[in-house]
């Protein structure tokens, strides 16, 4: 099974704060990966690098290739674009519009891309659909319980068939029931639209459940 990204060397530091020191990993086809240890170890900072949020420090021995694309090369405009078609992305605190729709947040990243179509809002009612909220379709997240919100999250990651879903404590805000069901969504995705999980956690269960866990301590991982 190949590569679908590997990061060699990833440095960050904020100022003379060293938040990650050489980190290296990759990630495989069809694979979910936990990425675990004590607040402040860097875990979110490596989650919001390796899906191009942030850029590590600008030093040359840093990669980070996705699909055969070293994406440290690649200029901001590009880099955008590049993360629409290719990642999807699922917060601890949903971040969905409060002004839109559930169906309406789920098409934004078709938006973003210009490639908003009719078809694209029949295949964000499916998602709903699959994920069990299709009547909460015309619903603002203000009138969606917190397991609502971040299943409309996880459609609007889903909406451009990402290779890589990158969450980041996606059950950190819900009740242990609701955690559960996003947890087992996660895997049941995974099989059945072949695509890969990076997921920072303080969920032991989740954790445990992973193919592979990374522990991060200090910025670093622990072996």
């Amino acid at each position: 099974m190949k590569h679908l990204l590997t990061a060699q060397n990833v440095s960050k530091n904020y100022g003379d704060l060293a938040v990650l020191s050489e980190v290296s990993l990759s990630l495989k086809e069809e694979e979910i990966i936990a990425i675990v240890g004590p607040s402040g170890a860097g875990k979110t900072t490596l989650l919001h690098i390796l899906g191009t949020l942030d850029r590590p420090n600008r030093d040359s021995k840093t990669q980070i290739i996705v699909n055969a694309i070293d994406t440290t090369q690649l200029s901001d405009k590009k880099l955008a674009q590049f993360r629409n078609q290719n990642m999807g992305f699922i917060f601890q605190f949903h971040e969905l519009l409060p002004e839109f729709t559930a169906l309406e947040n789920v098409c934004i990243p078709c938006w973003l891309g210009g490639t908003f179509s009719k078809e694209s809002k029949e295949k964000a009612l499916k998602l709903l659909k699959r994920l069990g909220i299709a009547d909460r379709a015309s619903h603002k997240p203000s009138a969606l319980s917190g397991g609502e919100q971040q299943r409309v999250a996880v459609a609007r990651a889903l909406i451009n068939d990402p290779k890589i879903i990158f969450a980041d404590e996606p059950s950190g805000n819900l009740d242990s029931e609701n955690a559960d069901r996003l947890h087992d969504l996660f895997f049941e995705l995974r099989k059945e639209l072949g695509c890969s999980f990076v997921i920072v956690t303080h969920n032991k269960d989740l954790a445990e459940r992973a193919d592979r866990t990374i522990s991060l301590k200090d910025g670093k991982i622990e072996v």
